[in-house]
């Protein structure tokens, strides 16, 4: 499957990371070269690069960075594991880079290989979740789950890529996913790029689709599940597996093994992240200003694995918790 944009590298001759800056997309395609790690750790927490594989790989990147600019590799590790709490694959990807380090290995090679891993989970979780159809679908989803997130296809998105070039793909309908408007800005200009077709509703309109029929499968992204099968995702992915329930439409996530978290035995475990207040006051749609209005900006939710129809990944999908863990190990 052709990817037709360049999300992240790693330029060993400048030395520098290459990224394509998500904050302003879809307006503008401007692609920074960060050429500190620290400069790529603040590319993670201010979004320019966001999505819980791809944060993972950049995090990589910025530790093989480093070791080009003889910085101190400890310590960018330890900087690298604070920029995102809760997209565990941050933390798989830098435990690799570690082992690499201490056993004195080229973290170069080591990082392009974590990059490499995750396309080829992609393109492995796409064909996966593809098989679980056999006639053309309307597909809803939530944020942003594909090339932008992941490095490679994409997650729940690459699922939908992976139907369209089946030809049972009738249409995805995009969340716009406040307030960063992930969905809005992102998915849409991937699908726009792919040739997808798509509809883009607001959050709130979700309920009214799937009242009406209209829905046919609900496939989400996660950034850390649970031994359990609980789910962290985008805020706001709660409302919709209990939507999903209600009007007994299939509910799916679609995530790489590198996002499973054995050391949690449930969700009420995972670090939830709170972002600034003014990603809510700065309204992007509306000309308002909601000067110090008291805000909780939660990134995520987490939806328990009761309504979660299965979990869609590299080795296939997964559809039960047995004694309260997920046979994925």
């Amino acid at each position: 499957m052709d990817i037709p944009f360049e999300v992240i590298a790693l330029n060993e001759a400048r030395p520098a990371v290459r990224a394509l800056d998500q904050r302003r997309l879809p307006d503008q395609e401007v692609v920074l070269e960060l050429v500190t790690s620290e400069e790529v750790a603040r590319a993670i927490e201010d979004l320019v690069v966001r999505g819980a594989p791809l944060v993972g790989i950049t995090a990589a990147y910025g530790v093989a960075l480093a070791a080009l600019r003889r910085e101190p590799v400890e310590a960018v590790l330890a900087r690298m594991r604070k920029t995102r709490p809760t997209a565990v694959n941050l933390f798989w990807a830098l435990d690799r880079m570690e082992r690499a380090y201490r056993e004195g290995r080229d973290l170069v090679a080591e990082a392009r290989a974590v990059h490499e891993d995750e396309r080829e989970r992609t393109l492995a979780i796409a064909r996966n979740g593809a098989d679980l159809f056999s006639c053309p679908v309307r597909i809803l989803t939530i944020c942003n789950t594909g090339i932008l997130a992941t490095g490679g296809v994409g997650t729940a998105l690459g699922v939908v890529y992976e139907l369209h070039a089946r030809g049972l793909l009738e249409r995805v309908i995009a969340l716009e996913t406040r307030p960063v408007l992930q969905g809005a800005r992102l998915t849409v200009y991937e699908l726009s790029r792919m040739g997808v077709p798509y509809t883009l509703i607001v959050d709130s309109q979700a309920a009214a689709l799937m009242a009406r029929g209209e829905v046919d499968a609900v496939i989400v992204g996660a950034d850390r599940i649970a031994a359990n099968g609980d789910t962290a995702n985008k805020i706001g992915t709660l409302m919709l597996a209990v939507l999903a329930r209600y009007f007994d439409v299939p509910f799916y996530v679609a995530a790489p093994l590198s996002t499973f978290d054995r050391n949690l035995p449930d969700g009420s475990r995972i670090p939830i992240e709170r972002r600034s207040p003014e990603e809510v006051r700065s309204v992007r749609t509306c000309r308002i200003t909601l000067g110090n209005a008291p805000v909780l900006n939660e990134a995520f939710d987490v939806t328990p694995a009761k309504l979660i129809r299965g979990w869609i990944t590299e080795r296939g999908v997964l559809e039960e918790v047995s004694h309260g863990t997920l046979g994925v190990y």
